[in-house]
């Protein structure tokens, strides 16, 4: 089975509510390329939260896969996207509701982002995010390559 990393990052404007999502798809081949850059994918999200985003891009990114039979390796630096694989059990038996019986806010995203674990082989991998390139290995790398492109988006779109 072919294997495939996937990079993921958002950046939101908490007052406007809107956010932009960036994603960069890489074979283990591509890790070093020098046009990495050119190849990240941004798209403007609106009526979004920091919390959001981070599910919205990577349910786009997924979504752009046009098969199944294939591993993706995603790095995020969302806690809540790594989580959410821990809480899964716990949301499904409560129904995606708060303990006062109320859905909770994101809960369409935490169905279809399970769905997409159910049909995808995905790990989810948790990156330190924002650190000076003298201390990013290989991976972290890219992942500022994702990051930039997100919040140099939102800039540019404000």
């Amino acid at each position: 089975m072919d294997k495939l990393f996937l990079f993921t990052d958002g950046s939101v404007h908490v007052q406007s509510k809107i956010g932009y999502g960036a994603f960069l798809f890489l074979s283990e081949k591509e890790l070093e390329a020098e046009t990495l850059k050119q190849r990240v994918q941004v798209k403007r999200f609106e009526n979004t939260s920091s919390t959001r985003l981070e599910l919205q891009t990577l349910l786009w990114a997924l979504s752009a896969l046009e098969t199944n039979n294939i591993k993706v390796v995603v790095f995020t630096d969302s806690q809540n996207i790594t989580q959410l694989v821990e809480r899964r059990n716990r949301l499904e038996e409560t129904n995606f509701c708060s303990k006062s019986g109320k859905p909770l806010k994101n809960a369409d995203l935490y169905k279809q982002f399970y769905q997409m674990l159910d049909a995808l082989h995905c790990e989810i991998i948790k990156v330190k995010g924002h650190q000076p390139t003298r201390l990013k290995n290989e991976i972290e790398g890219v992942f500022g390559l994702v990051d930039k492109a997100s919040r140099k988006a939102l800039r540019a779109g404000m």
